[in-house]
């Protein structure tokens, strides 16, 4: 099995398969440095999301 990486949203930091339970972080994500971008990726995501919806206007 490939290694998975997950990001905490509790302890704000990556984990593996091991760490905190699934309700408390994000992925699975390929790699540590994809996972410690998950942060990142949601806030560009909410910003994108808000531009083309047109319910947000």
């Amino acid at each position: 099995m490939a290694a998975e990486y997950y990001w905490c949203l509790e302890h704000k930091t990556v984990e593996t398969r091991e760490g905190c339970k699934a309700l408390n972080r994000l992925g699975p994500y390929p790699s540590r440095e994809e996972a410690a971008q998950a942060m990142e990726k949601v806030a560009q995501r909410n910003e994108q999301w808000d531009a083309e919806d047109e319910r947000w206007d």
